[in-house]
């Protein structure tokens, strides 16, 4: 096309008082099926003046207007502005690409993103409806951003597991970037989304980010809330050294030593209680001593530490008891204990609680709150439903310190 006809094109159809014509008519070239007639509605006095000379019958203003394509390809390639509408549209704002090809192709794109080589967590992951849209989501449907997505969770994934290794240095040496896979980062996400399918949760399940990261033995705030216990019985490492347990006092162990160096625990076989309050041990401790049965603590819900103690005790082949407080919290805590660490209740039955509230002094809890389903027991949550009492654990350690002492 001349200089002279690209000027023409310009006067004819360009410039930004057309811009939104121009823009509906290529929506039109969009389609699969063009059809032979437009109809142009909600017309302005440009935009109709337009029209009216592209068609070559200049009229009156009219909201709206038939366009014909044939006439008008044959008009602007006979004055040699353009050889069609479609080429005058595409001269001025670019190429024009149908829904459906762009449609394929943004799925051929995204299909390059998901079958690219990965570690098997990652494909594991992106081999699933959910996983691929948890990409989709954090890449903000920008396929290029997802590829660099995919290969950095990729690069994060292949180092695991880790043997203790601070989730900053891991972030540092693998990306160039410590703070890389702190929560809520779209990378920190992806991989914890792997990590969740890893242990049968789905992607964007509510699982702690701090446990996920301590099963693959990253450490994040490794030194917070210890886990507490009483008489957990270790075997000695293979040098004959190793972490003691101080029969008869209440011992503290962080996520650090769990993870980096955790201990040999002899508990096959064994009985091992669970209880939620920490009071509960140190009256165990008071009373018992080293004549007490081996004692965990979850410290209300369990955090990282607690959490990972209790998987390593179960592993070891500890059947787990668990006691908490008659409450709606308390009964939270035991489902998640029971159905993640296969605990059995420990004093924590509707006839237990019953019998709880016959010897309850004065100055009663009412409950408060919605009402929590107990997993283990029916008629648990039912019998505190209507009596609206609390009990803490603390009201019947008498009862539990004579189950410890006699286990």
């Amino acid at each position: 096309m001349n200089g002279a006809g690209s000027e023409r094109l310009e006067r004819l159809l360009g410039g930004d008082a057309l811009a939104g014509l121009r823009k509906r008519l290529r929506r039109r070239f969009e389609d699969d099926a063009m059809p032979a007639t437009l109809r142009i509605g909600n017309l302005s006095d440009a935009e109709h003046a337009a029209l009216a000379a592209l068609t070559g019958r200049p009229s009156p203003y009219r909201r709206s207007l038939n366009v014909d394509v044939a006439a008008v390809d044959t008009a602007l390639a006979a004055t040699g502005i353009a050889a069609s509408l479609r080429d005058a549209l595409e001269r001025l704002d670019g190429p024009i690409v149908s829904r459906s090809a762009l449609r394929t192709s943004v799925e051929l794109r995204w299909r390059r993103v998901f079958e690219a080589p990965a570690s098997p967590l990652l494909a594991a992951l992106l081999a699933g409806a959910d996983g691929r849209s948890v990409l989709r989501r954090l890449a903000q449907g920008d396929g290029e951003y997802a590829d660099r997505l995919r290969d950095d969770a990729d690069r994060v994934l292949r180092q695991l597991p880790q043997a203790g290794t601070a989730r900053a240095l891991l972030a540092a040496q693998t990306l160039g970037d410590a703070h890389a896979l702190d929560n809520g980062r779209s990378i920190a996400t992806l991989v914890l989304a792997a990590l969740r399918l890893r242990h049968g949760a789905p992607p964007e399940a509510e699982v702690r980010s701090r446990e996920l990261w301590a099963g693959a033995g990253v450490l994040v705030n490794e030194l917070a809330r210890p886990a507490l216990f009483l008489n957990l019985p270790v075997l000695p490492d293979r040098s004959g050294d190793g972490r003691r347990t101080r029969y008869g006092a209440p011992d503290y162990i962080a996520l650090r030593e769990l993870v980096r160096t955790p201990p040999r625990w002899n508990v096959r076989g064994v009985d091992l209680y669970v209880c939620e309050n920490p009071n509960i041990v140190a009256i165990a401790a008071d009373r018992l001593g080293d004549r007490c049965a081996p004692l965990v603590c979850t410290d209300g819900m369990p955090a990282a530490a607690q959490r990972v103690l209790l998987a390593q005790l179960a592993a070891a082949g500890a059947r787990l008891f668990y006691h908490g407080d008659f409450d709606w919290p308390g009964l939270h805590i035991g489902n998640f204990v029971m159905r993640t660490f296969a605990a059995r209740p420990w004093r924590f039955t509707a006839a237990d609680y019953r019998e709880a509230l016959s010897g309850l002094p004065g100055g009663r809890t009412e409950l408060g709150g919605a009402a929590v389903a107990a997993s283990w027991d029916d008629e648990l949550s039912a019998a505190m439903a209507t009596c609206r009492i609390g009990v803490p654990e603390e009201a019947i350690a008498d009862v539990l310190a004579g189950d410890l002492a006699t286990a």
